[in-house]
């Protein structure tokens, strides 16, 4: 189709949560649910259905700042960081936007 570029076209199979990932969901969850946990399942469930648009349209965040990966706002507080591995799409972080992101090494 004219004006569309193989990145348009481009499809993940998969999904995959990376342990780190899935450790930082809990962890937020947790921490916002000791105020508000009806927020805190929102949260949650805001964190899966975004990462799920990534299946369809797995360049949709931006260039990350660690190389290989990419970074998408799901929330103004949060980032998903992923990469897209052959066809799957791999969450490796959930990140408070205020995190120093990468760790700055000692």
């Amino acid at each position: 189709m004219a004006g569309r570029n193989a990145q348009e076209d481009f499809r993940a199979v998969k999904l995959v949560w990376t342990r780190p990932a899935a450790a930082d969901r809990r962890e937020i969850r947790a921490y916002i649910a000791q105020d508000n946990p009806s927020a805190a399942l929102a949260l949650d469930e805001r964190f899966s259905e975004i990462a799920g648009h990534l299946i369809d349209h797995p360049l949709l965040g931006r260039v990350g700042r660690v190389a290989g990966t990419r970074e998408l706002v799901v929330h103004p507080s949060y980032i998903l960081v992923y990469d897209v591995i052959a066809d799957s799409v791999r969450v490796l972080r959930v990140l408070h936007a205020a995190r120093q992101w990468p760790p700055q090494r000692t």
